[in-house]
């Protein structure tokens, strides 16, 4: 056996499953806020495309996608993100579709941590999504957390840290928006942090799968391949952004995402992949394409998320204190007490599942950055989110 893997922590949800196992829910429906997965519809076009692209299931796919796909994706992030016709970003050299941003998150660290470098550390948010620090364990790195409080508005503050400190990062996951708080970093944040990885030298992995999830339909967050274009860092060195269609389209199951960004780095990552064998099935990549290309869908799929959290703070206003994210499809307040017993007590007076705050974060120096915060996903339709929120109302 790999002798890193018994490094590996317990997954959130299996600590909420061990936490919850004895407990008796409220004799109610059941509503899960708990896991960030998305319940709405998928889009219309879903079920056509697939039904006329069956027969390509009896193709085997290529590990870098079709260029149809990598277009698509391309002209996607040169719409989304106003790239400029100046910027040296293509669909053959800066686009590499992936099976979902949890499996090229994870193998992206092993594809391209160097350990033999001084700089052997891995630098992420504390909370995190759990699939960084497995994969800096299992590659053989060091992790540093790197505390999102509320003091910072759940982002790190990076001004803080001294150039001694930067020059041990070899690769700093960051987070926009973050999960599990939904606070974005600036576009002169991520021109500040390009700056620091070009002085430094090490890779940003930019998680941006909520980044369509926003509240404001004319300020959509800004993204680290914006902020290098805008910076006129027009081969995007050191920088690489992750997208995924689960959120943004309601299709987790359909493991269809992208990175993007450094040429180098994308050469290498596809090397990896070809021996890794995470092809995308072909009919998928054709339901991507489609999903890339339309927008109209994802407009009404936040339309639908601002509607729960409008209704479920203006429910709870003067209960919880609740503030609304910047983006994604979470709450994360601070209630100041024990988040595992608030998991429980939910759980026995009102039927409602959430994740405990500091299952998603690491203890540094005594403190756990989650401690007293819960994760609320609303996933739940409508109507739940707002039964829900009445029934909060009654036991608190």
């Amino acid at each position: 056996m790999n002798p890193r893997l018994s490094a590996l922590h317990p997954y959130p949800f299996e600590k909420l499953r061990a936490l919850l196992a004895d407990v008796t829910p409220a004799e109610q429906s059941p509503i899960a806020w708990s896991v960030g997965e998305p319940k709405h519809a998928a889009p219309s076009f879903v079920e056509k495309v697939l039904n006329a692209n069956l027969r390509s299931f009896e193709n085997y796919p290529a590990t870098a996608g079709t260029l149809e796909l990598r277009e698509a994706i391309s002209a996607w992030c040169y719409r989304r993100f106003k790239l400029k016709e100046t910027d040296a970003f293509s669909a053959e050299a800066n686009v590499l579709p992936v099976t979902g941003t949890r499996e090229a998150l994870f193998s992206v660290v092993q594809a391209l941590f160097d350990s033999e470098s001084d700089a052997d550390e891995v630098w992420m948010p504390n909370p995190f999504y759990q699939i960084y620090e497995g994969a800096t364990l299992l590659a053989g790195g060091k992790t540093r957390y790197l505390d999102c409080t509320k003091e910072n508005d759940y982002q790190p503050d990076y001004r803080s840290i001294n150039d001694e400190q930067w020059q041990q990062c070899q690769m700093l996951f960051i987070c926009t928006p973050g999960n599990p708080s939904g606070t974005t970093l600036s576009i002169e944040t991520l021109k500040w942090l390009i700056k620091k990885s070009i002085q430094h030298n090490f890779i940003i992995f930019s998680d941006e799968c909520y980044s369509e999830l926003y509240r404001d339909e004319a300020n959509p967050p800004a993204g680290l391949l914006q902020a290098a274009s805008d910076l006129g860092h027009n081969d995007f060195k050191n920088c690489l952004v992750f997208h995924s269609l689960s959120k943004r389209s309601n299709l987790p199951g359909l493991r269809s995402g992208f990175t993007a960004g450094d040429s180098e780095r994308i050469a290498t990552f596809l090397r990896y992949r070809t021996y890794h064998g995470c092809a995308m099935p072909i009919p998928h990549q054709k339901v991507s394409i489609a999903a890339w290309q339309d927008e109209t869908h994802v407009i009404n799929n936040r339309k639908r998320y601002n509607e729960k959290y409008r209704a479920v703070t203006a429910e709870l206003k003067g209960v919880l204190p609740l503030s609304v994210p910047d983006a994604s499809f979470y709450l994360w307040p601070d209630l100041e007490t024990d988040d595992l017993q608030v998991t429980k007590d939910w759980l026995s007076k009102a039927n409602i599942r959430v994740l405990p705050g500091q299952y998603l974060s690491r203890t540094v120096d005594g403190v756990n950055p989650g401690y007293g915060h819960v994760r609320v996903a609303l996933v739940a339709p409508l109507d739940d989110c707002i039964t829900a929120a009445k029934r909060l109302k009654n036991i608190l």
